[in-house]
């Protein structure tokens, strides 16, 4: 990966591709990516990156419009987490043996978790608890799905993605971001049809869009849904 700038863009120059377009996307952090063809030339791509201009400002203008929704959670009684789609409030609990439980409808965090580590080992806690749930949860969904876009997988991790959602490594395994848990049901559903569609196609061609919407017709639907409010599913 190459850091390049045209004009006032920046942008990270990624790996070629066999495709013949390239590829601009605005990514979840506001950073612009571009994947060429193999065989352009770094000045081919400025070129390409120059005469998108308008279009790149205008994404990342709406990019920052949607991040305006972005939240500060504080660790305190009666703050709302998300999981699954839904809010609970949290509950500083004295009483029991596990750091964080979802118990009667609230979450329930450990008091001595947030006295003795702070708001830091507050967020930890939380993380863990979403990569332990979405363990559980997408290997189920990538086995349902799988058989459906026809592809084998090698297996999934869940952790800390920074701002990916997801991604297909080239041995198969499917890797997913925590925070994909507090996304509802049918939106974690559509992140493993994206990644399992990558295992046919690594780009987002209109052979990959047509191959996800084969398992998925509403992902148009479902993908907005997530641009507008994904910067909502952070701790």
């Amino acid at each position: 990966m190459n850091a390049r700038r045209v004009r006032d863009i920046e942008y990270l120059l990624l790996p070629g591709t066999s495709r013949k377009t390239t590829d601009i996307v605005i990514e979840r952090n506001g950073r612009v990516t571009v994947r060429p063809p193999t065989h352009f030339t770094p000045e081919q791509v400025d070129a390409v990156v120059d005469s998108k201009r308008l279009w790149i400002y205008r994404n990342l203008t709406e990019w920052k419009d949607l991040n305006t929704s972005a939240v500060a959670r504080e660790w305190v009684n009666g703050e709302t987490f998300l999981y699954l789609g839904r809010t609970y409030r949290l509950a500083l609990a004295s009483d029991q043996g596990r750091d964080l439980l979802l118990k009667d409808g609230r979450f329930r965090l450990k008091r001595s978790v947030i006295e003795q580590g702070g708001i830091d080992a507050a967020r930890a806690t939380f993380e863990r608890y979403y990569v332990d749930k979405g363990q559980e949860r997408l290997q189920a969904l990538v086995a349902h799905y799988a058989p459906k876009v026809g592809v084998q997988v090698a297996g999934i991790k869940v952790k800390e993605m920074g701002y990916r959602w997801a991604s297909c490594g080239k041995t198969g395994i499917l890797n997913f971001h925590w925070k994909c848990m507090m996304a509802p049901p049918k939106i974690i559903d559509y992140i493993v049809v994206h990644e399992l569609c990558h295992l046919r196609y690594r780009d987002h061609s209109d052979a990959f869009w047509n191959e996800v919407d084969k398992v998925m017709q509403d992902w148009r639907e479902r993908k907005d849904w997530l641009k507008v409010h994904g910067a909502q599913l952070d701790l």
